[in-house]
């Protein structure tokens, strides 16, 4: 069994429920912090069995050395999408597919969310369950709303937690991802609780051990995102060695008969099939790597995970599970080694670019702030920072 690669909240949501100015409070003495959490479970009607394990709950220090040590996507999309998008998940996945046909067919049938999507989000999550953390969740989450980097993404994750263990749901102490995350498909509290699903019939949603629940709440929280129900969501495309670079983009969704007009074409080189519906380019390596149309489905992607790197790899994985070919890997220029991406990243903010944390991770923030930057200079406006780019920004 391969270990699972776990270096991020790959299903942190961040577009989580507006809470009060209050509870976005972080830092300081832990006791009176907790005590406002307290007020705030009260007032969301959390009884004795949440208080009682609110109470108990602590900071984790290996929480927070997990949420600084996340390196994983510093690696370009083909050595993600290669290490993810293994012959053992694909094997797995067609078995899993197999196996819960009808739940997935159910799946579909409410939410209109393919079933091979739902499965990539199973595979890259907890390789459909055989890994979901061993951290305590509650602790997890008190540890990351307590600390000061990102309390806006968990505070408002505590009180459903609580409302959940109060109802006899999970018990006090649950144990999951180390951001917080529970079950097969890495699910936030807010999301088990509004979302849950009880695909066996058997009076419980059972996100950890029962994979019709999955199967189901992971379709619904999907929907939730504004997933369009029974469209596509990526197409691997051929791209031409000139064709008008600023035109593309995941945002700049165009006709596929607008694409095909610029000599895009499928991989083998024949015509794009024109479905009706527009489309982006997203080149994650630059012009001379793989190519994907994609969708407006494949903007939900982000609602899971803002990471480029892994919202395509998932995508991918997903078209491979509904019987696509393996990707294009062709070699596009060298990247830039991870020092040298922080080199651009802090010169392209001393420009005035918000290119979020000058992490060495090439991020949207970042991969916009390059397109400017190639267009400014004359160069072809393909997202992929160069050595040519860095010298001269």
């Amino acid at each position: 069994m391969p270990s699972l690669l776990r270096a991020a909240p790959i299903s942190l949501l961040l577009t989580l429920t507006p809470v009060h100015a209050f509870a976005q409070a972080c830092g300081g003495d832990f006791a009176p912090w907790k005590d406002a959490i307290r007020v705030e479970a009260s007032a969301a009607s959390v009884g004795p069995a949440g208080m009682a394990a609110l109470d108990a709950a602590q900071i984790d220090e290996k929480v927070l050395k997990r949420d600084r040590a996340q390196g994983v996507f510093t690696q370009t999309f083909i050595e993600f999408s290669g290490r993810m998008i293994s012959d053992y998940r694909l094997k797995q996945g067609r078995n899993v597919l197999a196996k819960y046909a009808d739940v997935f067919a159910r799946a579909d049938q409410e939410f209109g969310v393919q079933a091979p999507v739902i499965a990539a989000f199973w595979a890259l999550e907890t390789d459909f369950g055989a890994v979901q953390g061993d951290f305590n969740t509650l602790n997890a989450l008190v540890t990351l709303a307590h600390d000061c980097r990102r309390p806006d993404l968990f505070r408002p994750q505590i009180v459903p937690l609580l409302t959940l263990i109060d109802q006899g749901v999970l018990p006090a102490d649950t144990k999951g991802a180390w951001a917080g995350e529970i079950g097969q498909t890495q699910i936030l509290p807010s999301d088990y609780l509004a979302r849950g699903v009880d695909g066996d019939g058997d009076g419980k949603v059972d996100l950890r051990g029962t994979p019709a629940d999955v199967i189901m709440t992971t379709g619904k929280k999907i929907l939730s995102r504004g997933w369009k129900r029974d469209q596509p969501w990526i197409q691997e495309v051929r791209v031409p060695d000139e064709m008008p670079w600023e035109e593309t983009g995941r945002t700049n969704k165009l006709p596929l008969a607008q694409w095909a007009a610029w000599g895009v074409t499928r991989p083998d080189g024949s015509p794009l099939v024109d479905n009706g519906l527009k489309a982006g380019i997203v080149l994650p390596m630059g012009r001379r790597g793989p190519a994907f149309l994609t969708y407006d489905n494949y903007d939900v992607y982000l609602e899971w995970n803002q990471s480029a790197t892994y919202t395509l790899t998932a995508a991918n994985l997903a078209a491979r599970f509904d019987g696509a070919p393996a990707f294009d890997k062709r070699a596009p220029e060298s990247p830039l080694s991870f020092d040298e991406m922080k080199l651009l990243q802090q010169k392209l903010q001393d420009k005035g670019y918000d290119v979020g944390k000058v992490d060495g991770i090439l991020g949207v923030n970042t991969r916009e702030a390059v397109r400017s930057e190639q267009k400014r200079l004359g160069l072809a406006i393909d997202g992929w920072p160069t050595q040519e780019l860095l010298a001269q920004v």
